[in-house]
């Protein structure tokens, strides 16, 4: 059981990046463990405010509900409380309690609820959902908008009247005209976290909307250039924030956008380029090519950062 209290786990994430861990597979697509806990410890090493277990960078879609208590625990224990552990959870409101509460036992300090599978859903079933997921447990919980679960300020406002450990709002979407009603409505009672695919490219504007973090795929494996870029964020660097979009995280967008599911396929394959290779994708999605993963390696090795990192590693 998480020692955090909903409100604790808030602040903490609030207060600096965040990032999703991959969940390894071997080449038969089992869990790969070891390699789960080498990665997990190599990233508490950096300076990051919350990783997501089993969330949607690591294939929370592919895991069965079993496999996500299992990676939770695994990440607990490999953290050992030097970074808050968020567990995702998802699919029918059944299933998603069923996943949360068993998160819950194995020590996460917080949830991220995802969209319901594939069925949409007016906002009293939305927020029936919602509801039901925060009564099953006593950690915090954050919602994620997008897809077909899009909240609007006011159930949200009704949410948080009624579930007290509801304490997170995180955005998939990129509307900025909601982002500023859900703001204006709900001001700090929630922790507000951007969750665009590839959030750097909306960092700076969402920052001046109050969403002091947001969720770095990235910093899986290019973590010093993702701390750096967070930071510059903070203090709104745009030099450097324009040189990292630039020569970064634009040219890696462009590859993403070649294919369906790419957004997760790239950053095992980063891994994969930084000698942590942490297997396969499991399908339905699919892995980079060759060539597609030359291209990464090539813009990795260009980020000064990690030229020095794998320098001094050898």
């Amino acid at each position: 059981m998480s020692k955090m209290t909903p409100q604790e786990m808030a602040q903490k994430i609030g207060s600096g990046l965040l990032s999703f861990p991959v969940t390894p597979f071997k080449a038969d697509y089992s869990f790969d463990e070891a390699t789960y806990r080498a990665n997990m410890d190599w990233l508490c090493g950096y300076d990051v405010a919350g990783l997501f277990a089993a969330g949607g960078t690591g294939e929370f879609f592919s895991l069965t509900p079993s496999e996500v208590p299992q990676v939770v625990k695994i990440a607990v224990d490999e953290t050992k409380g030097r970074v808050p552990v968020l567990a995702g959870t998802g699919y029918g409101t059944a299933t998603a309690r069923e996943i949360a509460i068993g998160a819950e036992k194995a020590g996460a300090d917080g949830l991220l609820l995802l969209p319901p599978y594939l069925t949409h859903a007016e906002q009293d079933g939305l927020a029936a959902h919602v509801e039901a997921v925060c009564a099953a447990v006593k950690i915090g919980v954050i919602v994620y908008n997008r897809d077909n679960a899009i909240l609007q300020p006011d159930t949200l406002a009704r949410l948080a009247e009624r579930c007290p450990n509801l304490v997170g709002y995180k955005d998939g979407i990129g509307d900025i005209e909601l982002m500023t009603r859900v703001y204006t409505k709900l001001g700090d009672r929630l922790t507000y976290v951007g969750g665009l695919p590839t959030a750097e490219t909306f960092a700076l504007p969402y920052l001046d909307m109050g969403v002091t973090t947001y969720s770095s795929a990235v910093f899986n494996f290019v973590p010093e250039f993702a701390t750096k870029f967070y930071a510059a964020v903070r203090k709104r660097d745009h030099e450097t924030i324009n040189a990292g979009l630039k020569n970064f995280i634009l040219p890696l967008i462009a590859i993403r956008n070649r294919k369906k599911g790419y957004a997760v396929s790239i950053i095992k394959a980063g891994m994969k380029v930084i000698g942590r290779d942490s297997g396969p994708v499991r399908p339905p999605l699919t892995d980079l090519t060759e060539q597609e993963i030359a291209e990464l390696t090539a813009l990795v090795k260009n980020l000064p950062a990690i030229r020095s990192s794998q320098q001094a590693a050898e």
